[in-house]
């Protein structure tokens, strides 16, 4: 018997609060090993006025090996923003040779917001991104990701929940059976994230709280991780999830912290220990 263990393949970013830097520290309070593998290696994020970038994946396939050769096991992968094709085929690699009946992968899309793609995604990596959508137990996109999946455009109103069930059983249809579509401006005062779990459909609403905050969505998605792989279903995943990123969000609106320097997390970092 061993502790749980779970692979973050994303950035590592020194300042920002963000991809690794955010997931290591949540799964690890989660009372599961982390283990990064960078895609790229940055002093801050690209929101900042200036940053230091080091892309990664030249020393990926030397950097994973080493775990192939000790025959390393994971009980969970998680995935997050990938830059160029051939990243996401070393992931796809990664999860085709560490994925056993036990471990689940989760896919963070990170590829736009607010129904534009990011600078940095081509119409190559977006389907590529479609590609390793394919291997995901839990999926976790936005609107404008799950629009993009499936090639439709962004909707000028906000989907009906009817409608967006529609899309994420098109979407299962490719892989992933859990799937949550993550910070639905529902009106001006809540957000709504909507699930999909093999056919049955939720919705978990919170408070919305401030503008848009970097970050925000690795930490979602590390709890939900975490959350699931401690044996919790894939809701009371989604639910502690949000509701623990609010509760970051109100503190960090409080001390006036600048939304690009992310969730002010480690306030509250303790109470997800027994989750």
């Amino acid at each position: 018997m061993r502790q749980k263990r779970m692979a973050l393949i994303n950035d590592i970013t020194g300042f920002g609060r963000c991809s690794i830097a955010v997931m290591a520290p949540i799964i690890s309070t989660m009372r599961i090993q982390a283990v990064p593998i960078p895609t790229a290696i940055l002093s801050t994020h690209t929101q900042f006025p200036i940053y230091h970038f080091d892309d990664y994946t030249k020393h990926m396939p030397d950097y994973i090996q080493t775990y192939k050769d000790l025959n390393l096991e994971f009980d969970g992968i998680g995935t997050g923003f990938l830059g160029s094709k051939e990243q996401v085929e070393i992931v796809i690699d990664f999860i085709q040779s560490f994925k056993r009946k036990e471990t689940f992968v989760l896919v963070d899309p990170v590829m736009g917001d607010h129904g534009h793609l990011y600078a940095t995604y081509n119409q190559e990596l977006a389907n590529s991104m479609k590609d390793l959508v394919a291997y995901a137990d839990i999926l976790t996109p936005n609107l404008t990701e799950l629009v993009t999946l499936l090639d439709r455009p962004y909707p000028e109103t906000i989907p009906s929940e009817n409608e967006l069930a529609e899309m994420c059983a098109s979407l299962s249809l490719k892989g992933p059976q859990m799937i949550v579509v993550t910070g639905i401006p529902v009106d001006d005062k809540h957000i709504m994230n909507f699930l999909y779990d093999h056919g049955e459909t939720s919705t978990v609403l919170v408070d919305r709280i401030g503008p848009d905050r970097s970050g925000t969505g690795d930490v979602v998605s590390s709890v939900i991780a975490g959350g699931y792989l401690n044996n919790h279903t894939f809701y009371e995943s989604v639910k502690k999830a949000t509701e623990f990123s609010s509760k970051c969000i109100a503190y960090s609106e409080e001390l006036e912290t600048p939304t690009y320097y992310g969730l002010c997390f480690e306030q509250y970092l303790s109470e997800l220990g027994d989750f």
